[in-house]
């Protein structure tokens, strides 16, 4: 009962933390975009960075770090998905399908806010994005659980 509880809150906890960064306005969320850019490319390089040096590095990275954000805050809810699901029934190629459409469809729900925050918008590619890492969440998750039965199963034979 208590792991069924604990997932659930942290699956909440996780779309409350999408739902938060998706409430920022265009220029918040460019700022702590840029700021992960700057921070982790001098802790990279070992140096501070120049004004002409910060915009160079903040035009290149801006999209993938965004990008993988999207991607792995994703990931990790569909890990949680699946886990949580796993609570009710077997973990089989049902339960993946309804982990990533959930999933999925929490991700069009946080493109359509998007497009009712000033200066945001709404992306079918980030959509894309955003089951993708669920995807991907979901099927690490069932291999490492089919795994893991295997390795059960020959344990105790």
């Amino acid at each position: 009962m208590y792991k069924k509880v604990i997932k659930f809150i942290l699956i909440i906890l996780v779309m409350l933390t999408i739902f938060l960064f998706s409430s920022d306005n265009a220029d918040c969320s460019a700022k702590k975009s840029d700021t992960v850019i700057i921070k982790a490319t001098q802790v990279f390089l070992g140096k501070r960075l120049s004004s002409k040096e910060y915009q160079k590095y903040i035009d290149r990275f801006v999209v993938p770090v965004r990008k993988s954000a999207h991607f792995f805050i994703y990931f990790v809810l569909g890990i949680l998905m699946i886990s949580f699901i796993g609570e009710f029934r077997s973990i089989d190629y049902i339960s993946l399908l309804l982990s990533i459409g959930i999933c999925f469809l929490y991700a069009c729900s946080d493109e359509v806010h998007q497009l009712f925050i000033p200066g945001r918008s709404g992306e079918v590619r980030d959509i894309f994005i955003d089951t993708f890492g669920s995807l991907f969440g979901v099927i690490i998750y069932f291999i490492c659980y089919t795994k893991y039965r295997k390795f059960k199963e020959k344990k105790y034979e």
